[in-house]
């Protein structure tokens, strides 16, 4: 006889729980299958490859973001500073931005009229120049003996016409990038200085709680050696803009203090700041005369040895405690290594490692 459908039923819910409501799993697959094995490890090269050229295409990205955080962190100092004394941080943040911007439309307005002035002023007296150097027989006897004048013309030709307006293309381009990079580094340090608390107990948030008090101790140090740093390389540019002023005014260089607000603004550019402050002041000391030129070239090839090696070490070993030896080949590797940014974050980099290794692997090696 067949059973009852009432006691079929609970047998086959019994069934359908054990085996689950689509059927009795399988067996796990095979992990040393040589096709599984294949597969996973194409699709794991694929992926890598993927996450390569996604970082490669938004590597400009994120150099402007890096850029953003660090700037964002040097001037949080300030930012705390303001909230002691009761501002709001909103307002705190909205003040500092401010500043900034007055500071960047202060150095743009006072680099264009005497870009504008002299180079009017040098293209004037270019002849005059010309006429100059054809009277020295010494300029004479290097032009007949080089063949001058003959491979000036040569080069001056079509191509060459082509190949300057393709310059001219560029140099509006690079123009235009350039204060897209500024207005977007600029709008990303305002953010991340408006959320910079909640970015940092985010971070925080994702290490383990009994280690938390720790690295926030650690963590808070190294952001303050990175505030200090900003601080000692701002001095650093007020100090060259304000011997830039002196030297113009002494040597009678026309518009001296636009042209000091032009050095201290290109000193906060790491390494090559300096320079590209000396070539501006140099060519306006050329349009004026070739001896104030010279005197120029020899004054910044002097002042920036006495600020690569005297005055850039003590300040760093002062604000950031970094030892000169160490501030100098931080420098060097930086460079050497990433360009302008390694040059931007190698003294803080070498401050926090300095701190770690003192608070953190000493203590481990002591125990051991």
């Amino acid at each position: 006889m067949e059973p009852p459908a009432e006691d079929a039923a609970p047998a086959d819910d019994a069934v359908a729980e054990h085996s689950g409501e689509f059927g009795r799993p399988g067996p796990p697959l095979n992990r040393r299958n040589p096709f599984l094995f294949g597969l996973l490890g194409g699709l794991g090269l694929i992926t890598a490859y993927g996450i390569f050229l996604g970082l490669r295409n938004a590597a400009s990205i994120l150099v402007l973001i890096f850029i953003a955080m660090f700037l964002a962190i040097g001037l949080n100092p300030a930012i705390t500073r303001m909230r002691r004394w009761g501002v709001p941080r909103w307002l705190a943040v909205t003040g500092l931005t401010l500043s900034i911007v007055l500071l960047l439309c202060g150095g743009v307005f006072a680099l264009i009229p005497p870009l504008v002035t002299q180079t009017a002023e040098l293209v004037e007296n270019a002849p005059g120049y010309i006429e100059s150097l054809q009277r020295n027989a010494t300029v004479n006897d290097l032009v007949q003996r080089y063949d001058i004048v003959n491979k000036v013309q040569s080069a001056v030709d079509a191509g060459t016409v082509t190949d300057a307006l393709g310059g001219v293309v560029g140099g509006a381009k690079l123009l235009f990038g350039t204060i897209f990079n500024v207005l977007t580094v600029l709008v990303l340090v305002i953010y991340f200085m408006a959320a910079f608390d909640r970015i940092k107990e985010g971070a925080y948030s994702l290490v383990p709680r009994s280690r938390r008090d720790r690295v926030r101790l650690l963590s808070d140090e190294i952001l303050g050696k990175v505030g200090a740093y900003m601080v000692g390389a701002i001095a650093i540019a007020v100090l060259a803009g304000v011997c830039t002023f002196v030297f113009a005014t002494i040597v009678d260089l026309p518009y001296p203090f636009a042209l000091a607000v032009v050095v201290a603004v290109c000193d906060l550019i790491p390494q090559i700041g300096a320079t590209l402050g000396a070539i501006i002041v140099s060519l306006v000391g050329l349009a004026d005369s070739l001896t104030t030129g010279i005197v120029c070239i020899v004054f910044f090839v002097i002042y920036q040895q006495v600020e690569n090696y005297l005055i850039y070490p003590r300040v760093m070993r002062t604000s950031v405690k970094v030892s000169d030896v160490a501030a100098v080949t931080a420098a060097l590797l930086g460079v050497g290594l990433f360009g302008v940014i390694g040059a931007l974050i190698a003294i803080p980099v070498v401050a926090a490692v300095q701190l770690i290794i003192r608070e953190v692997v000493n203590p481990s090696m002591e125990e051991k």
